[in-house]
């Protein structure tokens, strides 16, 4: 049998008095005294500054400069950090066609009557002008025509001969010992090889090029002190070491026009790209070198 709970009767709420009104509840002598501390701390509380203004004084470290406009030169190539601006290929082949066209005529300027003396002459050019030697080997030359000859000489006799050349101790030590090596292992004949020359005493990379260039017709570059100064003066190279230096030119230009250019930018270090006070005014490509003093 299911148990029946009776609901409770709903009270009924009073009709609200249309005339009457709530009537405030009264506040302790301690909610006053609250009240009135919130309502001090909301006046004094400070009030939040706007952020002042960043000011940037301008000095020398943080005022940023125009550079300068860039010349000519500069503007061919690109500039490597502490090397002179390297110029495009096609500018170099510029500057070499000039070249040529000033110096038509460019040539070994070593006076000599076979491919010995030929290779005994630039051994002896270390050092010195091109015009000193020619000076000495007549002489020289006269009295040691020939390897063998040369190879059999009294040590002290080519000193005297070739002395005007300076260090011509090690000088005539080396073309005699060059000279022995000619006979003992090629009979008296000079090689046509890079490597079998270098094997020479005293024969380095810049004087096997020479012979193989002026003797033999095979290309190269000799990088002596006009190449090598002329090869970054003219934004060709920004390597110092002569063996780099020959790679470089040797990517920039075509490989049959190896020994005719060499011998033209010697020719143009004697004449006007002086290693001190270049004459750049006369200069056929002032207006191309990224060295120019114009």
């Amino acid at each position: 049998m299911k148990k029946t709970i009776a609901a409770k009767p709903k009270s009924q709420a009073k009709p609200k008095s249309k005339t009457s009104t709530a009537k405030p509840a009264v506040k302790s002598k301690a909610d006053k005294k609250i009240a009135a501390d919130a309502s001090s701390k909301k006046q004094t509380k400070p009030v939040a500054k706007p952020a002042a203004k960043k000011t940037i004084v301008k000095t020398s470290a943080n005022v940023s400069k125009k550079p300068p406009a860039k010349s000519k030169a500069e503007n061919l190539g690109k500039k490597s950090k502490g090397a002179v601006t390297l110029v495009p290929k096609a500018v170099a082949q510029e500057m070499m066609d000039r070249l040529c066209k000033r110096y038509p005529d460019a040539d070994c300027e070593l006076d000599f009557g076979s491919t010995f003396q030929l290779l005994t002459s630039v051994i002896l050019s270390a050092q010195t002008t091109d015009v000193q030697v020619n000076k000495c080997t007549p002489g020289l030359f006269k009295k040691f025509p020939t390897a063998k000859a040369l190879a059999e000489a009294n040590i002290e006799d080519v000193k005297d001969l070739i002395k005007p050349t300076g260090y011509y101790n090690a000088k005539a030590a080396n073309i005699q010992k060059c000279a022995q090596a000619l006979v003992e292992k090629f009979g008296g004949e000079v090689p046509e090889t890079l490597e079998e020359l270098t094997q020479l005493p005293g024969v380095g990379r810049k004087t096997a090029n020479v012979v193989l260039g002026v003797a033999f017709g095979v290309p190269g570059w000799t990088v002596d002190t006009h190449v090598q100064r002329l090869s970054g003066r003219l934004g060709l190279s920004n390597n110092t070491e002569p063996h780099k230096i020959e790679i470089d030119l040797q990517n920039l230009y075509p490989e049959k026009d190896w020994t005719k250019y060499s011998i033209t930018l010697i020719w143009h270090g004697r004449r006007l790209c002086y290693a001190r006070n270049p004459n750049c005014a006369e200069c056929p490509i002032n207006d191309l070198c990224p060295s120019a003093q114009v």
